[in-house]
């Protein structure tokens, strides 16, 4: 697991305020992260800590890697066209460890009727090579805290 930003950001009136904390992960086999570091990394600039957990991650280490860091996000990078195998494992696991409250986003390629599917099961977003970096920055923010937009 690699931080990649500091815990806390600029004051404001009522003192420092919590930088959001997004796990960004590479489930299963798949050898490709250039994706998911390009994502890390604008998350970051956007002034978010990143916690990047590596490539080939099993659904229970990303789980437990959000649940210790206390994430406010967790995105999977998915090419391997393992998705329909691996999210719902995420999503199952993050229900029994009582996370099912962190938001989670997906990135890659999945076919729309799978992300049809994946959406139904309770993934928040999916992301395509459409979609701009800054979209998913604004996604994050509004999505984690929607009143502040931070």
């Amino acid at each position: 697991m690699t931080p990649l930003a500091a815990n806390t950001g600029p004051g404001t009136a009522g003192g420092p305020v919590q930088r959001l904390r997004v796990v960004v992960a590479k489930p299963g086999l798949d050898g490709h992260d250039r994706g998911a570091k390009v994502v890390a990394r604008a998350l970051r600039d956007a002034g978010m800590e990143v916690i990047y957990t590596g490539l080939r991650q099993t659904p229970e280490q990303i789980v437990s890697t959000a649940v210790e860091e206390g994430a406010d996000a967790v995105g999977l990078s998915l090419l391997s066209g393992a998705h329909m195998e691996l999210v719902p494992r995420v999503l199952k696991l993050l229900d029994e460890n009582d996370a099912a409250d962190i938001p989670l986003f997906c990135g890659g390629i999945i076919p729309p009727g799978d992300a049809r599917l994946l959406t139904d099961l309770g993934v928040r977003r999916i992301f395509t090579s459409r979609d701009s970096l800054q979209e998913i920055v604004d996604w994050v923010r509004a999505t984690v805290r929607p009143a502040e937009g931070t």
